[in-house]
């Protein structure tokens, strides 16, 4: 007989003492179960995060052969709200129906933000709630929390060591310490841990998640009433309130669920209401609550981690009127040295209170955070000297405003010793920081800074004009206008209206442009300002000549140049020389337009200011082609525009083009012409001067005409026709319509030519605009010519010349008179012709 008995046990992770043998009486404790799937439900509103659940997923995936080394960790972090619970819950619900973990998930939350000492979770405390979950009695439980993390750690690799891989998600640690001692070492089981802060002191894969884009933040509304009451379409009949309501909610998930969960309460309640009621932005935090669910009191829990000084530094950001700012300006804004306030900032974005902008060293603030943040900085304005911070604040960006803006004024002969050592540097600063100079001029003179409100658009002047922010360059000045006024400066006053008119006179505004000159004018005159009024004189002259008064323009302009000349002020004196030869070449004075602007030329070469040299030459090339000295103007024009590019200029080198091909066309150098035509337009499209690209395309498509190539021609007529209507210019409109009209007929398209030259005419008669009538009218009897309609073209032609004789222009009366001559020849022609067809062939009668 054989009693040998051989038991073997498998199948199974044993964490306690196994007994074998044939007759054995145990009593046991009670069963044991693993509890491995128990995870927190997932919401089915979850949207807008494909790419940052294809990354996680990407972390948690199951790799043939994977090294132990690889990472199986991801770190999940944001801002309180953003949904890091939600993602990686919905990761591992899906890692977990695709079998990666066939030995469960464990869930933990660690409540590292709660502001409770007694509700937050120690790592021994959560470790010893997961070795109960994989099964481990608790009597076996070491008390040590390096003991638990091995054993768990243990446990782990055994089941992953039998293919039964485990996925661990710590959600909620405040910080990296918190997750390290509960997560997997075995390099096949995976966690998750999701945090406020940036956990790089692990080895982990960073995932920092954003607030929700405008499309997914308004679906998410819609699907969150949907999930209520199916038949809820308020976000589907409301398009409108529904995005604006996502825009205050600021793409925050948490902010767009309480915000659901209240509509859903009140199906009655529209959203423009509910947007009403959180427009007000003081309060809107706190109407962002439902249940025991708050916006601010998730805020706070972050906020109450926070150091004194760091805690400091996030109150005064919200002072900050622009949407970014800089490590430097957070110094200046806090009064301290610029390395502790980097850190602080560092610190800050850490705990996803802030967040980095799209360049190193500058920092952004979600927008209801900055409401919390003013929120405690109001509370904590006197300890904090909120009123001194804002002062330095606003300092800061003028004084550095002054500096960066002294590379493109010529009147400054060093400016490197102000700060920037050249100016593309400067340039580069003036372009980041423009949103928060605009914002800090108009948060200037709301708080009470009338000084700053006036100094700050006056030292970004240059800037404005060259980069051409018209619409706010106007909007400035008048702010520094009504500062100067609360100040009683009437010399500032004059200068900001000076400012004023310049950019009214870029935005082709040229009667406000007038006006705000000549009250410039007066204003200097008032005070005693000889060398101001100078300058608003040039500026006015100018805004004449542009409102077709040129002889009141040439008047103003030569005293300018007394003005300049008798104070030995020769950057004034050259720039009113350039404005005064303008005026001379548009009433015909070739000869001193020529000798004024090569003057100018030659100070500006003087004085070193190549941005002056550069306009100079342009306005000489343009002298030289009606002098018709050809080959000097091609040259003239190509300096211009290389002097241009080269000071950064792409709107000045635009027009200098457009000029060169003008001149190239003149010498029959078409192809050529083209080219400088096309490259013109482009950079006038880049730079948003849409009426000077509709002028540039108009001179294009003459061109492309000349070359013969008329299908691109009417291309080019007609985008510059559609340009000029949605810049409101009717007299740039008549032009390039007649244009059209011209290249219609030359590519065989009679009818519409017709129809857009008697178009041409309506609309020069309602202007005013004598020559183009007449020149349309001349385009309409070509056309007519071409579809044998004799009669009428010899009327139309008759008209343009009669109309052409009115207006002393020879020359193409001239021309419409040849026209009108072959029309009548042309009449007689068809007269006899038609009298030869009607008339009865003689026969003889039969005898």
């Amino acid at each position: 007989m054989n009693n040998d008995i051989n038991n073997t046990v498998t199948g199974g992770v044993f964490l306690s003492t196994v007994i074998q043998g044939r007759d054995i009486t145990v009593v046991l404790p009670p069963q044991i179960f693993p509890a491995m799937t128990g995870l927190p439900p997932t919401t089915p509103t979850f949207t807008g995060r494909d790419s940052d659940l294809a990354a996680l997923l990407d972390t948690l995936a199951p790799v043939e052969n994977r090294v132990p080394a690889t990472v199986r960790t991801a770190a999940v972090g944001g801002m309180g709200g953003v949904g890091k619970t939600e993602l990686a819950l919905q990761a591992a619900r899906i890692a977990l129906a695709r079998g990666w973990f066939p030995g469960g998930i464990l869930f933990t939350d660690m409540r590292g933000y709660d502001s409770d000492d007694a509700v937050r979770r120690e790592p021994g405390q959560a470790l010893e709630g997961l070795l109960r979950a994989v099964g481990v009695p608790g009597e076996h439980i070491p008390a040590d929390v390096q003991d638990r993390s091995r054993l768990l750690r243990s446990v782990l690799a055994t089941y992953a060591a039998q293919g039964r891989r485990v996925l661990v998600v710590v959600d909620n640690v405040a910080a990296g310490a918190q997750a390290l001692p509960l997560l997997p070492s075995d390099g096949a089981c995976a966690a998750i841990v999701t945090s406020r802060h940036v956990l790089a002191d692990l080895d982990a894969r960073l995932l920092n998640l954003d607030t929700l884009p405008a499309a997914p933040a308004t679906d998410l509304l819609d699907k969150a009433l949907r999930l209520r009451d199916p038949a809820d379409s308020r976000v589907g009949d409301q398009p409108g309130a529904a995005e604006r309501l996502a825009d205050l909610c600021a793409g925050l998930p948490l902010a767009l669920q309480i915000v659901a969960a209240q509509l859903a309460a009140n199906p009655a309640k529209p959203l423009a209401a509910m947007t009403a009621a959180l427009d007000d932005a003081a309060s809107r935090l706190e109407g962002m609550t439902f249940a025991d669910r708050a916006v601010r009191a998730v805020f706070d829990s972050s906020y109450h981690q926070l150091g004194d000084a760091e805690a400091r530094l996030f109150r005064l950001l919200s002072l900050n009127p622009g949407p970014d700012i800089s490590t430097a300006a957070a110094a200046s804004l806090t009064g301290l040295a610029e390395g502790d306030a980097g850190r602080g900032l560092e610190a800050l974005a850490q705990a996803h209170l802030i967040e980095p902008g799209v360049t190193y060293g500058r920092w952004r603030v979600h927008d209801l955070l900055r409401l919390h943040s003013a929120r405690h900085g109001d509370a904590q304005a006197e300890p904090d000297r909120r009123g001194q911070a804002l002062s330095r604040l606003l300092e800061y960006y003028l004084t550095t405003t002054a500096a960066a803006n002294a590379h493109i004024d010529p009147r400054v002969t060093d400016p490197a010793r102000l700060g920037f050592p050249d100016q593309a540097r400067a340039m580069d600063w003036l372009d980041t920081e423009y949103p928060n100079l605009t914002a800090a001029t108009v948060a200037a003179a709301a708080a009470d800074h009338p000084a700053i409100a006036r100094d700050l658009p006056q030292a970004m002047w240059h800037f404005l004009r060259r980069r051409r922010h018209l619409n706010d360059w106007v909007a400035l000045s008048g702010t520094a206008v009504a500062a100067s006024r609360t100040l009683a400066d009437r010399d500032a006053e004059a200068t900001a209206l000076n400012g004023l008119g310049s950019a009214l006179q870029t935005m082709r505004r040229y009667e406000e442009a007038i006006t705000a000159h000549t009250d410039a004018v007066e204003l200097y005159r008032e005070v005693g300002n000889r060398h101001g009024e100078g300058k608003a004189l040039i500026n006015l002259g100018a805004a004449l000549e542009q409102n077709r008064l040129s002889d009141r323009a040439a008047t103003v302009l030569a005293g300018a140049v007394e003005t300049f000349q008798r104070a030995g002020d020769l950057l004034h004196q050259a720039m009113a020389l350039q404005n005064l030869g303008i005026v001379q070449r548009t009433i015909r004075r070739f000869v001193e337009a020529a000798a004024n602007h090569t003057e100018a030329v030659r100070i500006y070469r003087e004085l070193g200011d190549r941005h002056g040299e550069a306009m100079a030459l342009d306005s000489l090339g343009s002298d030289f082609r009606s002098l018709d000295r050809p080959d000097e103007a091609i040259t003239a024009h190509l300096e211009a525009a290389r002097l241009y590019r080269e000071v950064g200029e792409p709107h000045g080198e635009a027009i200098a083009l457009n000029n060169l091909g003008t001149a190239l066309a003149a010498c029959r150098k078409v192809d050529e012409a083209i080219a400088a035509y096309q490259d013109a337009a482009r950079l006038h499209h880049e730079t948003d001067d849409h009426n000077s690209e509709a002028m540039t395309l108009d001179n294009l498509g003459g061109a492309l005409g000349k070359a013969r190539r008329f299908t691109e021609a009417v291309a080019a007529h007609e985008r510059a026709v559609q340009l000029y209507r949605e810049t409101g210019d009717r007299h740039g409109e008549s032009s390039a319509m007649h244009n059209l009209g011209i290249a219609l007929r030359q590519a065989g398209r009679f009818d519409q030519a017709i129809a857009v030259h008697h178009d041409t005419i309506r609309i020069c008669r309602e202007l005013g605009d004598r020559f183009y009538e007449a020149a349309a009218l001349h385009g309409l009897g070509m056309a007519l010519h071409e579809v044998r309609g004799f009669d009428e073209a010899a009327v139309a032609c008759q008209d343009a010349a009669q109309l052409f004789g009115v207006l002393g222009d020879d020359h193409n009366k001239t021309l419409a008179l040849g026209d009108l001559r072959r029309a009548r020849e042309a009449q007689d022609t068809a007269a006899t012709r038609w009298w030869r067809r009607r008339r009865p062939v003689d026969r003889e009668e039969p005898s």
